[in-house]
């Protein structure tokens, strides 16, 4: 079985045997379909599965377990999927979106609801009869606000209005600027309009906005507040919509933002899933996302428990 987990800046294969050995593992670039296309995304993932296998090659699988980011809606799932059966590892082929693989890292049964705070932010979640809640996480075209970009955007907009005098004060006018070694906001404002600061380079300021918020600055501190909203209210409704809510149930929390665990924002979530899903669980998943696309190969395999065991023990990750 092959499993990848496949990221916007990584792509984690690992080639598994029936009974849950690990044979081969590889980390190749960023899986970026949207920008590329599929053909050139997938073959990324091509390049980390020979590197996998080895000097023979690759070989034909019994499934392809694959947790790829973009792959937000069906049909780009489904045209995912085809490409990479294209590829002949395998005819079986499931995609799922790169957070169900979080997840699933983080359960020992296909149950319970994930959130995904990096880049952006998502959530899903799944019950081991199949059925999933998830939101199509596009953007703010599909409602969503936070993540290290949307957290970023914030920032800068507040800061750029405090200098100006159109919003209230804030020390991230100083410190969004004082990151690139700038002096103000006009001066940031116009290099990334400029192009002189890469537009990448606003997820930089992301760790900025948490250590003025640390700081204590009331701005700053509302955006981390903002985040822990956002957060608890899809994990609530995606616990929701798999009718979980009353029951004890697994709410993982991962993606840099959350398993970094920042004061604020740890305990800004826990808090309000106190309120809102009182019997919720929330635990921080910090194993390989790669360990839970193996881990829902094995489910669609139908693998004994041991062969689950084998994959969480060779990635350290308890189950």
């Amino acid at each position: 079985m092959l499993a990848v987990d496949a990221g916007n800046s990584k792509t984690d294969v690992a080639l598994i045997a029936a009974d849950g050995q690990v044979v081969g593992t590889a980390r190749g670039g960023g899986f970026q379909p949207a920008r590329t296309g599929a053909e050139a995304a997938v073959d990324v993932v091509a390049k980390a599965v020979a590197q996998a296998v080895g000097p023979a090659g690759p070989r034909a699988v019994g499934h392809v377990s694959a947790c790829l980011a973009n792959a937000d809606l069906p049909v780009e799932e489904e045209q995912l999927a085809a490409e990479l059966r294209r590829r002949g590892w395998s005819a079986s082929v499931e995609v799922r979106n790169d957070t169900f693989a979080v997840l699933r890292a983080g359960v020992a049964e296909p149950r319970g609801v994930a959130v995904v705070c990096g880049a952006g932010i998502n959530c899903v979640g799944m019950l081991p009869d199949g059925r999933t809640a998830r939101f199509p996480a596009i953007g703010r075209i599909s409602g969503d606000w936070g993540g290290g970009g949307g957290l970023a955007e914030e920032a800068l907009w507040h800061a750029a209005r405090a200098e100006d005098g159109r919003g209230g004060p804030t020390a991230l006018a100083r410190t969004l600027p004082g990151h690139f070694g700038l002096g103000s906001m006009y001066e940031l404002i116009a290099a990334l309009h400029l192009g002189d600061v890469d537009e990448t380079r606003k997820l930089e300021l992301t760790p900025v906005v948490f250590a003025t918020a640390a700081d204590g600055d009331p701005v700053a501190r509302s955006l981390v507040d903002r985040l822990a909203d956002e957060v608890v209210a899809m994990a609530t409704v995606a616990l929701k919509r798999l009718d979980l809510l009353g029951e004890e149930v697994p709410v993982l929390l991962g993606g840099g933002l959350l398993a970094a665990r920042h004061p604020q924002l740890d305990d800004g979530v826990r808090a309000r899933l106190a309120e809102r899903a009182p019997r919720a669980v929330p635990q921080v998943v910090t194993a390989r996302p790669v360990l839970g696309a193996a881990l829902l190969g094995l489910d669609h395999l139908g693998a004994p428990e041991e062969a689950h065991a084998r994959v969480r023990a060779y990635f350290g990750a308890a189950g």
